[in-house]
C-alpha cells in the first residue's frame, strides 16, 4: 500500500512541479558559484599529506619535537620573588635543520614595558574608586617579567639570544640536523604578582590577617615553542588571551620553599619521606584504599596553628613528571590537604585538593568528590585517565596544568554559601580538571585555536556535570533534580547567536581576535558538538568518533582538520555542511512552519487533473484526486473518507494486484497534507517535527539536514495520515537553537506580550 501512495501522491503533487518547470522561461541566467550550504570543505581543509592523513590520523611521517627540563626554584616568600636555574634538553624529532630555537617568555606580558596594556581600548571614568583611579593614573605599573641573567651553553659558554617582547630566540652554536640534542642552561628571577589585585594566570593572593601568601604558580619559567609540519615555530606573541602552546617532555623539579609550606604539583613526589611527616604519611596510605571519602593528610587545626608561626629554615620538594607538556605547583602554610583514590581502569588514581580553612565547608566537602567524579566522566568519553593524580587548589580564578588546577569559590566569612558559589566552584573544578585531557593531553594549539581546548573541555564538563549531579544528588539543592549546567544545552547559545552580527565573529578565529571570548570559544563550540551528538549523530556514533579523537591524538599535536575528519571517519557521516556552519560562520538556526494545507480524496476530476490527463494521455478514471479543503473542488461530502472508498477505481487497483493477506495489511491514510517548511536562518539543520493528532497522541519525526541540499528557503513534505492532524510543531524540545520559535508552530501560537503576562500575573 505504501508503494501505491507514493505512486498517487507523486503523480498529484510531484508533477505539478515537472509541469512548472516545463512551462519555465529557457533563457539563460547569469553563472554563480558554489555556495551550497553541502559544499565540501576542501577548499578551507589542507591536503592530506604524510603528517596529517585524510583520515584524521596522524600520518606515517608525523613527528614532535621533545623538550625535557631539570630545574632548581626556589620562592622568596618575604620579597614574593621566583629564582630559577634550568637545563633544557632540546631533541629535533623533525626532517628539518634548525639554525636556532624559540623559547616562551610569557610572563613579560607582565613586564612594565608590556604592549599588552597598549591593545586594549579603555574608557574614560567620570567617577570611579580610589583605588580603580589610583591604579590607572597614579601608580607605577607592577613590573614581573623575566630578568634573563644567563643563557648557556652546556660548557658555560654564553649563547647568543634576542628577546622580543614575550619571545625569546637563541642562536645555536652549530645546526640542529634531524634527530640531533641540544642542551642549554637558562638562569632567571622575576617578581611574582598579586594576582587577585594585579590578575593573571598564576601569582599569589596574600592574607593580611596572618600575613600568608597562597602561591599558585606556573608561566614560571622560559619554555620551549612548538615546532611542527603544520607552520614551523609557534611563535605567536602572548597578549594575555590566548593561551600555550607546548611540546611534550620529561621534567625534574626541586622547589625550596619555607619549611612550614605544604607543596603539590606536577609529577610524582619523589621525597616524599623527607617533606611528609609520619602522621601524613600514614594518612597517605589510608588515602590510597579509601574510594568513598577523602582522607585529611593535613587537617585545618594543623593548618590553623601553622599559619600563625614562621618558620625561616627551608625546604626542597621534588617532583619528577614524565611525558606532559608543562609544569605547575601551589605552595603554602595556609594549606590543607587531603586525597581520595578513584579507580581508572584497572589503576587506582588519586584525587587531590588543597585549600585554606577560608575554603570551608564546601571545599572540605565536595572539591575532591569532584575531582574524582570528573577523573570518570572523561575517561568514559576519551582515554583512561593516564596519570597518577590530579590536584584541586582553591585560588580565586581558573587556571589549568598536567596534573594540577586553580579554581575559584570561597563560602562567606561564617561558612555558608550560595548556590551560584557552589555550582561555580563545582563546575569550575570540572572543567579545569577536564583540561588534563584537553590540552593537556590531546595537545591543541591554544594560541591559535583557542576553541579546540576550550570548546571540546566545556562540551564535556557538560556531561561530567550531569554524570556528578546523577552520582551526588545531594550536591544538588532542593529547588534542582540535574546539575544546574550554564554551557551545553542548545537554548542557552541562543542569546548569543541571535545578538549583532557586528560582534560575533566565527568560531574559526583566533582567541586574541574574537568578540564575546566565553561565548565564541566555549559556549557555542560546546552547544555545537552537544547538538551534534544527541540530534545529528546520535550518542553512540558521536561518542564512538569523540574516543577515536581523543585515542588518535592523545600526547600529540592536532588541528581542526584533524578533529573534523576523525569524526566523519569514523562515524560514516558526512559532516561537511555541520562544521561549516557552526565553526566558519556566525548564521544561526531559524526553522519554521510556513504554511499547511489539507487535503481530501475524491474520485471527481478537476482542473488540474484534467491538464495532467490531457498532457501525458492518462484517462481521468485512472487519476486519484486530492483536492484542497475550502478549495472550489472541495466536496464536504468526501470529508474522512479512505481511498478505497472515494476512489473505485483506487479499490479495483488494490483487489487486482494485491492478495488477500496483503489487503488485510492495508492501513489507508484519510487525511493528507502539504506541509511547507521555511528556514529564514542561515544554518542548515534537521527538521525535527512533532505532529500531534485529534486524539490526544503525537508522533516525532526528524527530517534530516539534507533536505534543505536542493532549497536553502523552503521545503514542502506531504504527509498521508489516518488520523486528523490538529498541530505541528518544529523543535518542540528545541534542540537546535532556534533563534525565534515564533514561526514554529501550526496552527500559530498567539503568545502574550510580557506586559500582557505581567498584567495576568498581579491581577487583583
Amino acid at each position: 500500500m505504501k508503494k501505491f501512495i507514493y505512486y498517487f501522491l507523486s503523480v498529484v503533487f510531484i508533477s505539478s512541479s515537472l509541469f512548472a518547470q516545463e512551462e519555465a522561461s529557457q533563457m539563460p541566467k547569469t553563472g554563480h558559484s558554489n555556495t551550497n550550504k553541502f559544499k565540501q570543505l576542501y577548499d578551507e581543509f589542507a591536503t592530506p599529506n604524510m603528517f596529517r592523513t585524510g583520515s584524521g590520523a596522524p600520518g606515517p611521517a608525523y613527528y614532535q619535537q621533545q623538550a625535557d627540563y631539570k630545574m632548581d626554584i626556589e620562592i622568596d616568600d618575604v620579597n614574593a620573588k621566583l629564582y630559577g636555574n634550568e637545563t633544557i634538553t632540546y631533541t629535533n624529532n623533525s626532517p628539518d635543520v634548525l639554525t636556532y630555537l624559540w623559547l616562551q617568555l610569557d610572563q613579560n606580558m607582565r613586564s612594565r614595558e608590556s604592549k599588552t596594556p597598549l591593545i586594549e581600548g579603555s574608557g574614560f571614568r567620570p567617577a570611579t574608586t580610589p583605588a580603580r583611579f589610583t591604579k590607572a593614573y597614579i601608580s607605577e605599573r607592577f613590573d614581573g617579567g623575566f630578568n634573563i641573567e644567563e643563557v648557556k651553553d652546556m660548557s658555560g659558554k654564553p649563547l647568543e639570544h634576542m628577546i622580543n617582547r614575550t619571545m625569546m630566540r637563541i642562536e645555536l652554536p652549530k645546526a640542529l640536523n634531524s634527530g640531533e640534542k641540544f642542551s642549554f642552561k637558562i638562569k632567571w628571577w622575576y617578581n611574582i604578582n598579586d594576582h587577585v589585585k594585579d590578575g593573571g594566570r598564576s601569582g599569589y593572593e596574600y592574607f593580611k590577617e596572618n600575613d600568608n601568601k597562597i602561591y599558585v604558580m606556573a608561566q614560571f619559567y622560559p619554555r620551549m615553542a612548538v615546532y611542527n609540519d603544520v607552520e614551523g615555530w609557534q611563535n605567536s606573541q602572548f597578549w594575555g588571551r590566548d593561551e600555550f602552546a607546548l611540546p611534550f617532555g620529561n621534567f625534574d623539579v626541586n622547589i625550596t620553599v619555607p619549611a612550614d609550606h605544604i607543596l603539590d604539583g606536577t609529577g610524582r613526589l619523589t621525597n616524599r619521606s623527607d617533606v611528609f611527616t609520619k602522621d601524613m604519611m600514614k594518612r597517605f596510605e589510608q588515602a590510597k584504599k579509601s574510594y568513598d571519602e577523602p582522607v585529611m593528610i593535613v587537617t585545618q587545626a594543623e593548618a590553623e596553628v601553622t599559619e600563625k608561626t614562621k618558620r625561616t629554615d627551608k625546604k626542597t620538594w621534588k617532583l619528577s613528571a614524565k611525558n606532559v607538556r608543562d609544569f605547575g605547583f601551589a605552595t603554602s602554610r595556609k594549606f590543607l590537604w587531603d586525597m581520595m583514590a578513584v579507580k581508572i581502569g584497572d589503576r587506582d588514581v588519586m584525587a587531590v585538593s588543597l585549600y585554606s580553612k577560608e575554603g570551608n565547608p564546601l571545599w572540605g566537602d565536595w572539591s575532591t568528590k569532584t575531582v574524582a567524579s570528573t577523573l570518570i566522566s572523561y575517561s568514559r568519553m576519551t582515554f583512561d585517565y593516564p596519570y597518577h593524580k590530579a590536584i584541586s587548589v582553591h585560588a580565586p580564578m581558573g587556571m589549568e596544568y598536567p596534573m594540577i588546577c586553580y579554581n575559584f569559590g570561597r563560602p562567606r566569612p561564617d561558612g555558608t554559601y550560595s548556590d551560584r558559589v557552589k555550582y561555580g566552584m563545582m563546575g569550575v573544578i570540572i572543567h579545569e580538571v577536564g583540561h588534563n585531557f584537553f590540552p593537556m593531553i590531546v595537545n591543541s594549539d591554544e594560541r591559535q585555536w583557542t576553541w579546540m581546548d576550550e570548546g571540546l573541555n566545556t562540551f564535556v564538563q557538560y556531561v561530567a556535570e550531569q554524570d556528578f549531579g546523577e552520582k551526588y544528588p545531594k550536591a544538588l539543592s532542593p529547588q534542582h533534580d540535574a546539575f544546574p549546567s550554564d554551557r551545553g544545552p542548545a537554548r542557552m547559545i541562543v542569546p548569543y547567536m541571535s545578538g549583532n552580527q557586528d560582534f560575533i565573529a566565527p568560531i574559526m578565529t583566533k582567541g586574541l581576535n574574537t568578540y564575546q571570548f566565553g561565548n565564541n570559544a566555549y559556549g557555542k563550540p560546546a552547544t555545537a558538538l552537544n547538538i551534534l551528538r544527541e540530534t545529528v549523530m546520535g550518542r553512540d556514533l558521536f561518542d564512538y568518533s569523540f574516543r577515536e579523537y581523543a585515542h588518535r591524538w592523545m600526547f600529540k599535536h592536532p588541528t581542526p582538520e584533524d578533529f573534523f575528519r576523525t569524526m566523519e571517519d569514523a562515524s560514516a557521516i558526512d559532516l561537511d555542511w555541520y562544521w561549516r556552519g557552526w565553526f566558519y560562520t556566525t548564521d544561526w538556526t531559524d526553522i519554521g512552519v510556513k504554511e499547511v494545507k489539507k487535503y481530501y480524496l475524491s474520485s471527481t476530476p478537476n482542473a488540474y487533473g484534467k491538464r495532467i490527463s490531457d498532457r501525458y494521455n492518462i484517462d481521468s478514471k485512472d487519476l486519484v484526486y486530492l483536492v484542497e479543503e475550502g478549495s472550489e473542488d472541495y466536496n464536504d461530502g468526501m470529508k474522512d473518507k479512505s481511498p478505497t472508498e472515494a476512489s473505485p477505481t483506487l479499490k479495483e487497483y488494490l483487489m487486482d494486484n494485491f492478495t488477500p493477506e496483503q489487503r488485510k495489511a492495508i492501513v489507508e491514510p484519510k487525511y493528507f497534507y502539504s506541509v511547507t517548511f521555511e528556514k529564514p536562518g542561515g544554518l542548515v539543520m534537521p527538521i525535527i517535527v512533532e505532529f500531534t493528532y485529534a486524539d490526544g497522541t503525537k508522533k516525532k519525526e526528524t527530517y534530516p539536514a539534507q533536505i534543505w541540499r536542493l532549497n536553502d528557503n523552503e521545503v514542502s513534505k506531504t504527509i498521508a495520515s489516518q488520523k486528523e492532524i490538529v498541530s505541528i510543531v518544529v523543535d518542540p524540545d528545541l534542540e537546535t537553537a532556534d533563534v525565534d520559535t515564533s514561526n514554529n508552530s501550526w496552527p500559530k501560537e498567539v503568545k502574550q506580550s510580557e506586559f500582557d503576562e505581567f498584567k495576568n500575573k498581579v491581577k487583583g
